[in-house]
């Protein structure tokens, strides 16, 4: 009986210890347009070097598409309707992405 629960103390340690990717979770960001203050919610998730997740607008939300991830950085493309937008972006410190694209740069934020 001892050989298991040691067994079973292990194995819940190392999944404690697991690793998650600081680029895993929920951030936020705005940019001023003509039309207003753009806000938008992303949510990642990275799985090895592939970046997962959505992006939410007052317009709906979408799923990200080709993401990658290597190292702080991160690219990915969002359609909508006829459009594709090719972003890329950097993980700046623990809290802050900065996301470039040809509609410009939007600094996130992470939501805690």
């Amino acid at each position: 009986m001892k050989p298991l629960l040691i067994i079973v103390f292990l194995m819940g340690g190392l999944t404690a210890f697991a690793q998650v990717n600081p680029i895993d979770g929920t951030w936020k960001g705005s940019r001023e347009t003509p039309n207003g203050t753009f806000e938008v919610t992303y949510t990642f998730k990275v799985d090895g070097n592939v970046l997962m997740g959505t992006w939410k607008t007052q317009f709906g939300e979408t799923k990200l598409e080709n993401g990658k991830v290597d190292g702080k950085k991160l690219s990915y493309t969002i359609s909508l309707n006829e459009i594709t937008i090719s972003s890329t972006g950097e993980l700046t410190s623990d809290d802050e992405i900065l996301v470039k694209n040809e509609r410009g740069e939007m600094k996130l934020t992470r939501v805690k």
